[in-house]
């Protein structure tokens, strides 16, 4: 049985075509309700005051410097939860270690943890009456209420996303081709590039997918360590809380149009990843099997 036939009975079911489509009817229904509505309505009343006064909004100097800091704040926290994430993974798929179960529970941690939580967790560790505080003060080093508390936080936050794609995935695909790899010469990085990244490219891109849309949209962690400071520690979700509490209705909804844009484009991306996945697994499944030596 060919690997698209099997997916194609794989997917039959045994109900009537009225429950299939009730039951589709109801998830389309459900989303279009709690999702795509919601989602319309941040760009009508975004641009409810035109154009101009759109862009007036995203120009102004508070907006620019909490769309920039945001995107530093992904650009530092996303790179390190990738080597994080594949170094994590590697040792948990691949090795056994005293600790492993415990190692893959703290990956877990922030999945469990409130967001505010985290962010308390810094103050008290980094804060000015904190563990650290007085000797961070002695040399001259602020972290909480500063860039470098709002990007823990966030890498704190994001930490799973990467690890937790990248596990099951390298689980499943065992170690046979790298233990192969290293018989047949090859050093730890030359297995790395070209027999485990190969492997696990399309997980590791759909991690680092989620880990960047929810490092842009964290608000909880970061609203507790940034000091909400106007035009230096406000990322993009604290600059909408701030503009709406101030009754700045349709600057509030601009700059959060610009996140429901990322988060589209966000979307946009990861199903194009899931469809190119989706054909290269087609293609391998379409090959003719190889014939064994006379």
């Amino acid at each position: 049985m060919s690997h698209s036939s099997a997916i194609a009975k794989r997917v039959r079911t045994t109900e009537s075509p009225a429950v299939r489509w009730l039951l589709t009817a109801l998830a389309l229904g459900f989303m279009a309700l709690f999702l795509v509505l919601p989602l319309a309505a941040v760009f009508v009343e975004a641009l409810k005051a035109g154009w101009s006064a759109y862009w007036d909004a995203l120009k102004e100097p508070d907006a620019l410097a909490a769309i920039r800091l945001t995107l530093i704040t992904a650009a530092i926290a996303v790179p390190l939860n990738l080597v994080f994430g594949v170094a994590a993974a590697w040792c948990i798929a691949k090795f056994e270690f005293k600790g492993k179960a415990f190692l893959t529970t703290l990956i877990d941690l922030p999945f469990s943890v409130s967001p505010v939580v985290a962010g308390l967790i810094y103050v008290l560790v980094f804060g000015a009456q904190g563990w650290l505080g007085p000797w961070l003060a002695e040399h001259d080093i602020k972290i909480v209420f500063a860039v470098p508390g709002i990007v823990l936080a966030t890498v704190f936050v994001t930490f799973p996303f990467i690890a937790r794609e990248l596990i099951p995935l390298m689980q499943a695909q065992g170690s046979d081709e790298e233990q192969a790899a290293q018989v047949l010469g090859a050093t730890g990085w030359q297995t790395f590039w070209r027999v485990t990244l190969p492997n696990i490219k399309w997980g590791l891109i759909y991690g680092v997918i989620l880990c960047n849309a929810r490092a842009m949209g964290e608000f909880g962690a970061v609203s507790v360590v940034s000091g909400h400071i106007r035009g230096q520690t406000n990322t993009m979700p604290l600059h909408v809380e701030i503009l709406y509490n101030e009754y700045q209705g349709q600057a509030a909804f601009a700059v959060a149009s610009l996140l429901a844009l990322l988060a589209i484009v966000t979307l946009v991306i990861k199903t194009a990843v899931e469809w190119q996945h989706e054909r290269e697994m087609k293609a391998t499944a379409e090959l003719a099997p190889e014939r064994p030596a006379a």
